[in-house]
This record gives structure tokens, C-alpha cells and sequence, in this order.
């Protein structure tokens, strides 16, 4: 399974389609990034595609409207996320906009959803 590895440009794009609330937490992950909000992911950068968590209906409506991508390795894309069109990484600034548009609803879906409770340490030896 290959993992892209995004670009600068791409982490900037990422950055700037982020809501500026301070709930928001960004971690790298895999050599891409991830958006947590309570501890769920809402966001990622899967090379330089955006993949956002959404309500079913708003999902819907995504995938129906724009040229939506699989999120995640074409092998086994992550369940429950839509890439948003990669042509809109080149479109400009409407494009910009939409994608902050659809990453603030995915940031209020998954702030909306119970805390993910954080792991048990395993033991030590």
C-alpha cells in the first residue's frame, strides 16, 4: 500500500481550510496531517487530497454535486470520509472557499459527537 506524502503546499492549502476555532488540534499522520476536534478526526491530507467526516445527508449531497474522491489509500479508503475534487486544489480561491465551507461542516458534525476516549497504556513489562 503506498502512502503519499503531502507537500508544503499541500499542508498550507490543509491549514488554510481549517476553521479557526482553538478546539481544533492538527497531528501528522503517516507523513500527511489530520484535523481533531475532542479527539475524532473531522479532516485529513492524504497526499494533497482533503478528506472531511460528514453527516450522512451532507455526504450525500457532496458526493451527488462535485467530483468527489475516495479518502485514503485506493486499496482501502477510510470509511465515512469523502475527498473533496482534487481539481479545486488548482481552481483558485472560490475553490479555497469551498473547501472551507465543507471542512467547517465536517468540524461542526464531528464536534457534535461524543468525545473519543483516549487509550488505555498498555502495561509496562
Amino acid at each position: 500500500m503506498e502512502m503519499p506524502k503531502a507537500t508544503e503546499a499541500d499542508k498550507e492549502r490543509f491549514r488554510a481550510a481549517l476553521p479557526p476555532d482553538p478546539e481544533v488540534v492538527v497531528k501528522p499522520m503517516f507523513g500527511n496531517l489530520g484535523a481533531f476536534v475532542n479527539g475524532n478526526m473531522f479532516a485529513g491530507l492524504f497526499g494533497p487530497t482533503i478528506g472531511v467526516k460528514l453527516s450522512d445527508e451532507d455526504r450525500e449531497m457532496l458526493e451527488s454535486s462535485e467530483r468527489t474522491v475516495p479518502f485514503g489509500p485506493a486499496e482501502r479508503p477510510m470509511g465515512g470520509y469523502t475527498g473533496l475534487p482534487e481539481i479545486w486544489n488548482e481552481e483558485g480561491d472560490g475553490d479555497t472557499t469551498r473547501a472551507r465551507a465543507w471542512v467547517t461542516k465536517a468540524f461542526n458534525f464531528v464536534a457534535g459527537l461524543p468525545p473519543k476516549e483516549p487509550k488505555a497504556k498498555a502495561p509496562k513489562k
